[in-house]
């Protein structure tokens, strides 16, 4: 399996498993002795990243549906179509509305899994930057119409009212430098929007970059690749060891000023062998929490606290779809939330409360929780 399929390959997963198995809705409930939840929005198609504007409405990336194509092979020899189905929705006092629309996405004929808008971030001044991922070598772009190969692979900057403009083509950094060494794989997924410019975690090249106001992308990390047993499904010999991708999904910002990326891993998804690091730039990547699940997206509250989203608490390969939301104590997780959160893929807090996309995978049906967090 490339090193990158990652998380083209895990939301594939994904789909299968949000298809097959019954999980009940989020709603609205309280458990005993566990968090309150309101689902805030429906009727998302396939919802990643999400953050507060600096009016207060909530921002989520759509990453569509896909279309009717040109249609291409997958990563894992399925067929994905093309079309402009992504979106930017703005959430505020229960109404929901796309501020950006007719952006590229690349989806199954299902419209699951779909590759496309992932991450949204305002910088100091109110301004909205997003990701388009790609999930791909950035030389399969020459196939897509103008659009696409405009867009899919970049950090794109809200410019006026419904549109948008280039800042940095993220594959295209890819394909030059290919900071990893390894296969050339870009999918732009996480941004964090600064004074200074913009972060983005390049998913498929394994690499945390960085954009300057003048849209010049230079390395900050790579995340290297560990040697560990394969899945007994593989038949290979006691002792057998093989590599597995660490597959970076999200960048943000510390208390102290560091910044924190945490690891989805690739195949094999082993169970609890995701990481969450602390990068400063002109430094080597450090581990600071262990024991996680395929981590999708981490946050910060207001106290310090670092959050963790994983994707499939269970591993990507175990046939459960279920998610969880944890908070790092001491370097380790402990269980804020799972029952109900149905391959959840984006993660953001404010006053007290989680907000995640739920059902990041599935078209038509995705939705964003509110989740009351443990004081």
């Amino acid at each position: 399996m490339r090193r990158s399929r990652l998380l083209l390959a895990s939301v594939a997963t994904g789909t299968t498993l949000a298809m097959t198995v019954a999980v009940p809705a989020v709603g609205q409930a309280h458990w005993r002795d566990g968090p309150k939840t309101t689902t805030i929005a429906r009727g998302l198609d396939n919802p990643r990243g999400l953050t507060f504007g600096p009016d207060g409405s909530l921002y989520v990336a759509e990453a569509g549906r896909g279309g009717a194509g040109p249609c291409l092979t997958g990563p894992e020899g399925e067929q994905v179509c093309y079309g402009t189905s992504g979106a930017i929705t703005k959430i505020r006092h229960g109404k929901q509305r796309s501020v950006i629309s007719g952006l590229p996405s690349l989806a199954e004929p299902s419209g699951g899994s779909a590759i496309g808008p992932s991450d949204v971030s305002f910088d100091r001044n109110g301004k909205l930057y997003f990701t388009v991922g790609l999930g791909a070598d950035p030389a399969v772009r020459d196939q897509l119409p103008k659009l696409g190969r405009q867009a899919l692979g970049w950090l794109l900057k809200e410019k006026g009212r419904h549109s948008w403009r280039q800042v940095a083509d993220i594959a295209g950094f890819e394909a030059r430098a290919n900071p990893d060494g390894g296969l050339q794989d870009s999918n732009p997924n996480s941004v964090l929007a600064t004074r200074h410019g913009q972060y983005v975690v390049d998913s498929g090249g394994n690499s945390l970059v960085f954009v300057s106001h003048r849209g010049k992308v230079s390395t900050v990390a790579t995340f290297g690749e560990r040697m560990v047993p394969p899945p007994p499904s593989l038949g290979l010999p006691p002792g057998t060891k093989i590599p597995m991708q660490s597959v970076p999904t999200t960048v943000t910002r510390g208390p102290d000023g560091a910044l924190y990326v945490g690891e989805l891993t690739g195949f094999p998804f082993q169970v609890g062998a995701a990481r969450v690091f602390r990068v400063v730039p002109g430094h080597a990547p450090k581990v600071v929490a262990t024991g996680f699940t395929n981590i999708i997206d981490i946050d910060f509250d207001r106290a310090g606290r670092l959050f963790v989203l994983e994707i499939a608490r269970n591993g990507l390969l175990s046939g459960d779809p279920e998610g969880a939301l944890l908070r790092v104590k001491h370097g380790k997780p402990k269980l804020v939330l799972a029952k109900g959160l149905n391959m959840p893929a984006g993660l953001t807090l404010k006053h007290g409360s989680a907000y995640v996309s739920n059902c990041g995978v599935c078209a038509g049906t995705g939705t964003i929780e509110k989740i009351s967090l443990p004081r």
